[in-house]
């Protein structure tokens, strides 16, 4: 499938860039979301142990020159925000000039998640940073895994959310769309982006990168049951021409990427363009023994 000249993502000569913490289920690396600053590629990523040995326990921050070897930068510790575990983070450069990490945090013993913001001078001095709750969430809905673009002076935040109103059920998952001034305080315009009844995203849809502001285009994930949970696959979703970034989602794609090892994960895909103008994933990738890997590549065009 293509959209905008891209094939649902189709990646020349994959690489690790950062292995699972171990083998088997539950050790993943991933999450990550990356940002090209000065030619230089930022990535940051959550390593993952099971469940029995502390799930999401902490957050790196790493730079590239070429988009593949990775020298570490900071990690900051899921103990210090007295968090449960932590998910999906947000490196950027502040349009100042400073630094920002977003974090997705669980609250301990509970189904429930809030994002933090770390701001710093430098991303060196990020887990030492000025610390901000941006979405505290409530008791209704737990929020997670943010996608953040700033353009024109302007924040755009997409964000999952987990209903929490029904237990058992709190793995379900839909896409708002949040604009802001600072990237601090947020209003929230609505769902983008929900499950689709019947589909292989009946059960949750996240928005991962956002690939065009005006038409919206994004890849996302997506699965089809609860027992789906940390396997999510991926997908194209596009809204109106001319809506902009608060437009409603439509997928476009009917049979999703995913990996052909294991429990099929190809989850959390952050594409970002590189100074050649090409543009490469990251997205963690499931396999064979069960453990997830940080996979990069080039888009084929």
């Amino acid at each position: 499938m293509t959209v905008l000249g891209l094939a649902l993502p189709h990646l020349d000569e994959p690489r690790v860039v950062v292995p699972a913490p171990g083998p088997g289920p539950g050790n993943w690396s991933g999450a990550a979301s990356a940002t090209v600053v000065d030619g230089v590629v930022h990535l940051t990523y959550r390593v993952r142990r099971p469940l029995s040995e502390g799930r999401g326990v902490a957050t790196v921050v790493e730079r590239s020159v070429d988009g593949i070897a990775f020298d570490p930068v900071c990690v900051v510790e899921r103990d210090d925000f007295g968090a449960e575990s932590f998910e999906r983070p947000v490196v950027l450069r502040r349009p100042d000039g400073g630094w920002r990490l977003y974090l997705s945090c669980a609250t301990p013993d509970s189904k429930h998640w809030w994002i933090e913001a770390l701001d710093a001078d430098r991303p060196e001095d990020l887990p030492t940073g000025r610390r901000t709750v941006v979405l505290p969430g409530d008791a209704r809905v737990a929020v997670k895994d943010p996608v953040v673009v700033v353009e024109g002076g302007r924040w755009h935040l997409w964000v999952c959310e987990h209903p929490l109103t029904e237990t058992g059920e709190e793995d379900r998952m839909s896409t708002a769309y949040l604009s802001s001034d600072d990237g601090l305080v947020w209003r929230r315009h609505g769902t983008v982006l929900s499950p689709r009844a019947g589909t292989w995203d009946a059960r949750g849809a996240r928005v991962t990168t956002v690939l065009s502001l005006d038409p919206l285009t994004v890849l996302y994930d997506g699965r089809p049951r609860k027992e789906d949970n940390w396997h999510e696959t991926c997908g194209v979703a596009v809204g109106e021409p001319g809506a902009g970034p608060s437009s409603a989602l439509r997928s476009l794609t009917d049979e999703p990427l995913r990996s052909e090892a294991s429990d099929g994960a190809w989850r959390y895909a952050s594409v970002v363009t590189m100074p050649d103008g090409r543009r490469r994933c990251y997205a963690e990738v499931a396999r064979p023994d069960g453990a997830h890997d940080l996979v990069t590549g080039l888009l084929r065009a």
